[in-house]
């Protein structure tokens, strides 16, 4: 159980929840704080002030007093015209993320909702109905307004939702699983669509498996040192001291650790004539520690955000409401760029380690071309490194940042926007091209590493490569790679996943 109850959320429970089968209360303390501002909120409709949101219209209607008679027509009307997304559904567990973050987010006693509303979030997410929410519709300021819209209507009976893996209406989603709709009070409607959930969630989910794809790929490059017979000296603690990287050393001294117990290190050392390897293989803590800094640089932004409310406009105190702009996503847009960046240098690095390896350039690695188990006859892994090359180049499309693009909206009164939602897409998407480009990788590096015997690698490199070999046979004639490849990929992910249980 995962108790919501205003505290910060970690990515790890934000994916826990995505794709789990956790159960969510609502705490005591957030309990108090919705019911205190829910208060305020109440007095604010009744009172004479133009509010926003409140008592008005929405961006540029906004100088459009609403009557108290039409406190709840207007917040459900605000939910049906902003449901307004196109494209294939988000992927459910993407739905899920943004729901529990937004319930975060209502939770802290800020946006002046109800306990019922909140509640109904919970038991969405408990009874495991998932709203079906177009893909793009966001431009990442005055919230992810078009998704979260879509996942509103459920709330309302409304819309569409998957539930039990069948496709059904609002209405006979919440029935089936014994639920109610909600009626919609003042500013709920607004606050159930003005924030920065999905983006948060998004980025959540894709940075915990990007922490999961990094560690594999400090692996690989490990592995391919041996693999390609390459020298352990650049790992040297010496050297990176003198470099004072944080996430450089880092990444020195966990291959340092995979490569103990190697005797194809000593054996290379004694009997190589070679002064340097080339920089992918040479410079892998430098170009791996700078990407770990990046990704835990956004992760900490992602992480600073799932203790947020991102509402407007907001509940200070019992009188007061002021309007401000927390609902803009340039944060995260920021963060989720750059941890695209940084995964396409962990996989560009990785495709050039693929092409070392099968390029034939190197004769003292012990290596055949391609990998081949007869050259000419075989093909080996010739298209493996094709395959990553086209991949990489996918990974440079999307790393053109989608916050540099900005388009304005509402009549002009929503002038700047992020588009974090794009790069929040962009990152999940990288994320799953970037663990494509390790498996192929791990899947060349355990097939070179083969040809080493009787040598053997670290102990935990023995433990990888078996654990490929457990999956992936050795290459004794021509075959399709991309099996193989997939199911690398898949233990990649199932690592990562195992964490969460």
């Amino acid at each position: 159980m995962i108790v919501i109850d205003g505290q910060p959320l970690t990515c790890r429970q934000v994916a826990l929840v995505a794709r789990g089968n956790l159960s969510l209360e609502l705490g005591d303390e957030a309990r108090r704080a919705i019911s205190k501002a829910a208060v305020s909120i109440d007095a604010v409709a009744a009172g004479e002030a133009a509010v926003y949101g409140v008592n008005t219209g929405f961006g540029s209607l906004s100088q459009q007093r609403i009557a108290p008679e039409d406190t709840e027509a207007v917040q459900r009307n605000l939910v049906r015209s902003h449901a307004a997304g196109v494209g294939p559904d988000l992927p459910e567990e993407a739905v899920r993320a943004m729901l529990v973050v937004l319930a975060a987010s209502l939770s802290r006693g800020a946006s002046g909702v109800t306990v019922k509303t909140v509640e109904s979030i919970l038991a969405l997410l408990n009874a495991n109905v998932t709203p079906c929410v177009p893909e793009l519709g966001s431009v990442g300021a005055s919230g992810d307004l078009a998704p979260l819209a879509h996942a509103a209507l459920v709330l309302l009976g409304e819309g569409e939702a998957i539930f039990e893996g069948e496709r059904l209406s609002g209405a006979a989603a919440l029935q089936r699983a014994g639920l109610s709709a909600v009626t919609l009070r003042a500013k709920e409607g607004l606050a159930l669509l003005n924030g920065t959930h999905l983006m948060a969630g998004t980025c959540a989910l894709a940075l915990h498996d990007a922490s999961g794809v990094l560690d594999r790929a400090v692996d690989a490059a490990a592995m391919a040192i041996d693999a390609c017979r390459g020298s352990a000296g650049p790992l040297d603690a010496r050297i990176h001291e003198l470099r004072n990287q944080a996430g450089q050393q880092l990444i020195a001294t966990r291959m340092r650790a995979a490569l103990s117990g190697s005797t194809i290190g000593p054996d290379h050392a004694q009997n190589d004539p070679r002064v340097q390897d080339p920089y992918s293989l040479r410079a892998a803590p430098q170009v791996l520690g700078a990407v770990y800094d990046a990704l835990h640089q956004s992760i900490k932004i992602v992480t600073d955000e799932l203790a947020a409310v991102t509402d407007n406009p907001l509940v200070v105190s019992e009188d007061e409401l002021v309007s401000g702009a927390n609902f803009h996503g340039m944060p995260l847009a920021l963060a989720a760029d750059a941890a695209i960046t940084a995964l396409c240098h962990l996989a560009g690095i990785a495709e050039r380690r693929i092409f070392w390896a099968l390029a034939g350039h190197d004769p003292h690695s012990g290596i055949p071309h391609y990998l081949s188990p007869q050259p000419g006859l075989h093909s080996g892994l010739m298209i493996v490194q094709y395959t990553a090359a086209a991949v990489c180049n996918e990974l440079r499309a999307l790393a053109y940042p989608a916050s540099v693009g900005n388009i304005s909206t509402s009549a002009g009164i929503e002038d700047y926007n992020s588009m974090g939602a794009t790069s929040a897409r962009r990152l999940r998407r990288t994320v799953e091209l970037t663990r494509d480009v390790v498996a192929m990788e791990l899947l060349v590096m355990a097939e070179a590493i083969d040809h080493q015997r009787p040598l053997r690698s670290g102990d935990a490199l023995e433990l990888l490569h078996a654990d490929i070999r457990s999956i992936v046979p050795p290459l004794t004639e021509d075959r399709s790679p991309a099996p193989d490849i997939a199911a690398i990929s898949h233990l990649i992910q199932r690592a990562a996943e195992e964490e969460l249980q």
